[in-house]
């Protein structure tokens, strides 16, 4: 078995959790509140913003020319491709995308993943780690686009049901990609160190559960109680 498909293996627990937790559920009914779903797009466009960022961290780091050629068409997918899931997302809250967007929400959970992801750009000189981190985000979103298909819940004759469409497909060239990035930068690692990237990638799988379930409970920061008398 690859490394790769080792880490996919240990994920499916944590992805099967997403896809029953409420957001997943709601979107597949398509009757999840429009109030998650516009905080979920205020949150993902910083995100993806952040997302680009990490593609260009990680181009020093790789050596084939053609690889650098795929990361940097990966930023051009963020920038344009990516906003059609959003769009859709929009049409289902029945306000214009850019609108949504305009206010921008920095939520615990989101900044707790986007750290997570630059700690592992900025302390580890192996892209393996940076990889590690944000190849949950494609596989998770490939998985539950594809499951979503299948499932005798999905509506049909939601808006929501285009999302799951498009992402079923939309993934599939990133998560090989990464599946290969991983298998070449690790393949001289120790056990050890191998362990190490398991547990960015595993950690970043369940920051996607904390993802959609912040979106859902619209997650605040909180600084402090309540002065008393």
């Amino acid at each position: 078995m690859s490394f790769s498909q080792e880490l996919k293996d240990a994920a499916q627990p944590l992805i099967k959790e997403i896809y029953h937790d409420p957001y997943i559920q709601g979107m597949l009914k398509g009757d999840l509140p429009k109030e998650a779903v516009r905080f979920y797009l205020k949150a993902d466009a910083s995100y993806l913003k952040e997302f680009a960022n990490l593609y260009a961290l990680i181009i020093p780091k790789v050596d084939r020319l053609e690889d650098v050629k795929f990361l940097v068409e990966q930023i051009q997918f963020i920038v344009d491709g990516e906003v059609e899931a959003h769009e859709i997302l929009a049409s289902y809250v029945e306000e214009p995308y850019e609108s949504i967007v305009n206010e921008k929400v920095w939520p615990p959970s989101g900044d707790h993943y986007i750290k997570h992801m630059y700690f592992n750009a900025f302390a580890k000189e192996n892209a393996a780690y940076t990889i590690a981190a944000m190849a949950p985000c494609p596989y998770v979103y490939q998985v539950i686009g594809q499951q979503g298909l299948k499932d005798d819940a999905l509506n049909k004759d939601s808006v929501l049901s285009k999302w799951f469409e498009f992402y079923s497909t939309e993934m599939d060239e990133l998560v090989d990609v990464f599946d290969q990035l991983l298998d070449q930068l690790t393949a001289q690692m120790t056990d050890s160190e191998k362990e190490e990237v398991k547990a960015a990638f595993l950690q970043s799988t369940v920051h996607e559960r904390n993802f959609f379930a912040m979106s859902y409970n619209q997650e605040s920061w909180e600084f402090g109680g309540q002065d008393h008398e």
